[in-house]
């Protein structure tokens, strides 16, 4: 019987253990969760068989810290203190420098794996997990050399029979990388939905005319502000650099408008239609 805790009980970590327990039966899944009404739903929707303390965790075999990156900072190096030598343990956060300096000098450190699974939904807690969700995704895995070789193969057997891709990538790199395509992706999804809120205040039938664009658009607006205000104060320098390079873009296309230089903005558009063929076969991140 493996014993897996998993510590945070919202979409990340209970989508986790709906997979483990779809590919391994012989399994005993264990959830940790400040949130008594997270654990009582992951209870209810069988997503865990018991609740636990943190504590317990000494009796694990895989421990999945899926936690805002904030949280991570502190409880990781707690986990580590308290598992076994074989035991793994692996998170699932959106940033990973500040992390893997938070748990560089633990005298477990090679018990840890440094994970970023790109996938999720714009939805929260135990009732967003969702089987399936890691099938064909893409999970970053950092500074896999500083992890002992047999909790390697642990972690990821478990993340290939769940149905994911690995990729290997330093912790710098991944930040930066993040930054553009799923960092920037929700700031301007937050910022849209702000625009029309307020506008919205002074012309109430707005929505009336809102059609699947503006859904699409918007949809990673109803993310967790409780996970992501973490992730950009971490990746804050990175952050700023894409913000910086997205307003200027933005400018400039405010800038031909201004101007009525319309042939100019459609040139701009049909350069950018090549994203097209660069996603194209491809699964978009949605961390």
């Amino acid at each position: 019987m493996t014993n897996v805790f998993v510590i945070g009980l919202g979409l990340i970590g209970g989508s986790f253990a709906l997979d483990i327990r779809s590919v391994y039966e012989e399994t005993e899944i264990y959830g940790v969760d400040t949130n008594d009404n997270h654990l009582a739903q992951a209870l209810e929707l069988g997503l865990i068989d018991k609740k636990a303390r943190l504590e317990d965790v000494e009796k694990a075999d895989i421990v999945i810290v899926a936690v805002p990156v904030n949280t991570s900072l502190k409880l990781l190096p707690e986990v580590l203190d308290l598992v076994r030598d074989d035991a793994v343990v692996f998170d699932a956060g959106s940033t990973k420098s500040l992390i893997c300096e938070a748990v560089a000098g633990h005298p477990k450190r090679r018990n840890f794996l440094a994970a970023h699974p790109i996938a999720g939904t714009e939805f929260s807690g135990p009732s967003a997990a969702l089987t399936g969700l890691y099938t064909n995704k893409v999970n970053i895995i950092c500074e896999v050399e500083k992890t002992a070789f047999k909790l390697q193969e642990k972690a990821l057997k478990l993340f290939t029979d769940i149905g994911m891709r690995i990729r290997y990538m330093d912790p710098a790199s991944h930040d930066r990388h993040i930054a553009y395509v799923s960092h920037l992706s929700h700031i301007s999804s937050f910022m849209l939905g702000k625009t029309v809120i307020e506008k919205e205040k002074n012309e109430r039938d707005i929505f009336d005319m809102a059609g699947s664009g503006f859904e699409s658009t918007v949809r990673l607006a109803k993310s967790s502000p409780a996970m992501w205000a973490p992730i950009f104060e971490q990746n804050k320098a990175n952050v700023v650099e894409t913000l910086e390079e997205y307003i200027a873009n933005l400018q400039q296309f405010l800038d031909l408008v201004k101007k009525g230089e319309f042939e100019a903005i459609y040139s701009e558009m049909e350069n950018t239609n090549r994203i097209k063929e660069i996603l194209k076969g491809i699964n978009v991140p949605t961390p």
